[in-house]
Formats: structure tokens, sequence, C-alpha cells
């Protein structure tokens, strides 16, 4: 069952995706803030999609910690899930990815209508001063800047693995950084198939304010992260219908119930 459902909803979620880029592609014509209704929507109806068919529910709470105005927004990146979800609750993101991703046929379109930042990521320092000049210019737009702070997906309960581009970006662009913790790779595993039911719980911690010096502002968006992330992996490791757990949060759930080992 557990096969057949996964399978019913990743065949829905691929084909709700293509459908939603080639029948709406007439909102090209519409300027960016309104074309975001069409992406929104193709989120929110993916996420139900997920409920109906792979029984994976969601809660997401903190919306209101997302401040007015142009921010940093850094969520843990464990899955493709963190990559679509949170679309709805930002008025006007704007992403930091990989150049090739631009080159793929109709979603690289999408991809450059919402005016995304692309970086070659094997350039280095180059890439990030490309990154700062790109966002500063749109920040200006009043947008919401979101980058996961690890760079790549990494399974639940693995130990943090942060890059300092995010240090530098909240360094130099001045603005607040909102952390974003979840497990929801414990339901839609990295480089997997299945897709296990349960809850997805994931929170928007409070705003880290600009100004601090470096090393402050990283020990603060590790440590609140991954305090809020423990905390809802031992939620999902105690729910009734508890989802299989890598051995990164085996381990990480042992290292909680004995600070000994940690």
């Amino acid at each position: 069952m557990l096969f057949l459902r996964s399978l019913l909803f990743n065949t829905a979620f691929y084909l709700n995706m293509i459908v939603h880029m080639i029948v709406l592609l007439p909102y090209f014509l519409l300027p960016r803030k309104m074309a975001w209704t069409i992406i929104k929507n193709w989120s929110r109806s993916s996420v139900w999609l997920h409920r109906v068919l792979a029984g994976t529910k969601f809660e997401i709470t903190g919306v209101e910690n997302i401040p007015p105005g142009p921010c940093i927004i850094a969520p843990k990146h464990q899955s493709f899930w963190d990559t679509f979800a949170f679309l709805p609750h930002i008025e006007d993101p704007l992403y930091i990815l990989k150049r090739e991703l631009m080159l793929i046929p109709l979603f690289g379109w999408y991809l450059k209508k919402m005016g995304m930042i692309a970086i070659d990521r094997g350039s280095g320092s180059k890439a990030l001063r490309q990154a700062v000049t790109q966002g500063r210019e749109k920040m200006k737009e009043g947008r919401q800047l979101i980058i996961y702070p690890e760079g790549t997906r990494r399974p639940p309960g693995a130990e943090p693995a942060y890059k300092y581009g995010i240090v530098e970006l909240y360094n130099r662009l001045g603005l607040p950084v909102v952390p974003v913790a979840h497990v929801a790779g414990l339901y839609w595993p990295r480089r997997k198939f299945l897709r296990f039911p349960g809850t997805i719980h994931a929170r928007f911690l409070p705003a880290i304010p600009p100004g601090l010096g470096k090393d402050e502002f990283m020990a603060r968006l590790i440590g609140e992260t991954e305090a809020a992330c423990d905390e809802l992996l031992v939620k999902a490791a105690e729910a009734d219908n508890p989802p299989p757990l890598p051995p990164t949060a085996v381990e990480r759930l042992r290292e909680l119930r004995d600070p000994a080992r940690a």
C-alpha cells in the first residue's frame, strides 16, 4: 500500500507541475508579482495531493515571525518539499539557485520570469559576490531572499554543516534572518521514492536582527535552528505512527536522550 500511494502521489505531483507550466504559460504576460499567484497555487495543490494521495499532512507555524519588507529566510534543506511548501506564506520570494536549473525547458523559463538569482556554484567567491550584488539590487523591491544555509539536502539528525555564504549575505545586506526548522526529510526523504504518511511540522523562528558580529550571528543561526529541529525530530519519533528513521536521526535521538553521548 505504501508503494502504491507513493507511486500515485509521485505521478500526480509531476503531472501537476507539467500541467501548470504548460496550461498557464500565458501568465508570462502578467507582471511578476501577479504571476506569483500561479506558482503559489501550484504549491497549494501539491501539498493537497501529498495529503490526499500519500497521507502526509503538514503544519507550518510562526509565519508571523516573517518581518514586513525585505529579509532573508533560511530554511533547513532536507527534501524537495521544503523548496515549494513555504511559497504561499512568503510575499515575494527570491531564490539563489544553481545556474543549470535555468537551462531546463519550461521550468527554467519560470525561474527567469520570477527574477531568481542563478549562480555558478563552482566559481567560489565570484558566485558569492554575484549573489550579494544581485541580491542587494532585487531586495530594493521588498523581496524575501531564501537561502539554504547548508547548501545541499542533508538527512534529518545529521551533523550541522552550515556554509559561510549565509554569514556574508547577512553581513553585507544588513537584513534580518528568519531561520526555518522542520524535519520534512523523514516523510519525503532525499533521493528516495517512498513518501511516508504522518504530519510534517515546520516552524518559522523569530528573526535574528541585523548588525550582529559574524561569529555571534552564525552561533545563533545554528543554535536556534538545530534546537528547534531537535524538538520536531523528537515529536515526529514519538507520534502515534512515526515514519522510519534514518541512521542519522536514530543517532541524534540517542544523543538527545543521553547527553553524555553528544
